[in-house]
């Protein structure tokens, strides 16, 4: 009877320990996200991450850098989901096997910014690459983010269409994120171009940077958002990088990108498929 109860006891103290292992809090999950610096320098991930780590008990490691940088994390297996700003190497990315799809997330525009003063006269001018030509001409300063960021590849596909291979001391390539740049280039008195997130987004802590050219159809700046292919990259935490993918195309979530504004002003527009199907 003494070992009937003996098991019983032992039965009954494994149930316990069972139960209380599976009531006890768990560890959050690690996920690597790269992304660009301006989803970072315009606040929007303080705003909308907080709710994915809440909801599938995570926590987001946020590597903030170029999206040349980014997309090269996750061609060496070093992030989970990239979150970036450069069409033509994120479709690069998927067709060679570092993500099953990209997806359309959000978009803002580009803009070329400089001082109210203006000394190159481009104020107002209809495409990017009249404004840069007269940059240019005028030998008034640019800087450039010299990072192979997303914003980088769409400055030189504007020099490009310009017809202007920019050297000399009027052109300063800083090698560094959106928001130094805007900074450097407010203390020098010089031109650059900027996502509208970011500046919009400096402007209301006291950048005194003014707009000078906007609204040219190629400086629309789309965001995509990939996962990275476990098959490539068998470390990464693919479960998780798809509930993200999935997650930040939810109309909840696009929601709160929209959300998000300073001024008043929404710093992106929600572009996922399934936003757009609810808001035909």
């Amino acid at each position: 009877m003494k070992s009937v109860n003996r098991n019983i006891t032992l039965i009954v103290l494994g149930l316990v320990v069972a139960l209380l292992a599976a009531c006890a809090p768990q560890s959050p999950a690690t996920l690597r996200l790269a992304t660009t610096t301006s989803t970072e320098d315009s606040g929007l991930l303080d705003v909308i991450l907080p709710a994915f780590e809440k909801e599938y008990n995570a926590k987001v490691d946020v590597v903030a850098v170029g999206t040349g940088q980014a997309i090269t994390l996750g061609e060496n297996g070093d992030a989970d989901v990239l979150l970036v700003h450069d069409r033509a190497k994120e479709d690069k990315f998927v067709a060679d096997g570092h993500s099953p799809a990209r997806y359309d997330v959000m978009f803002n525009d580009f803009i070329i910014v400089g001082p109210e003063s203006d000394p190159a006269n481009i104020k107002g001018m209809a495409t990017a690459p009249e404004a840069f030509k007269a940059i240019s001409e005028s030998g008034a300063l640019f800087i450039s983010r010299g990072d192979e960021s997303g914003t980088h590849s769409r400055e030189k596909s504007i020099w490009k269409a310009a017809g202007i291979d920019p050297a000399g001391d009027w052109y300063v390539s800083a090698g560094q994120g959106m928001g130094e740049v805007l900074t450097m280039t407010q203390e020098r008195e010089a031109y650059t171009l900027s996502d509208r997130g970011t500046y919009l987004k400096r402007q209301a802590d006291g950048l005194k940077l003014v707009i000078l050219v906007e609204g040219d159809k190629t400086l629309l700046n789309p965001y995509g958002v990939m996962a990275v292919s476990a098959e490539k990259h068998p470390g990464v935490n693919a479960g998780l990088a798809q509930k993200f993918v999935d997650w930040l195309l939810s109309v909840e979530t696009q929601q709160m990108i929209v959300d998000y504004k300073i001024n008043g002003q929404s710093l992106f527009t929600p572009d996922s498929d399934l936003w757009n199907a609810a808001h035909p």
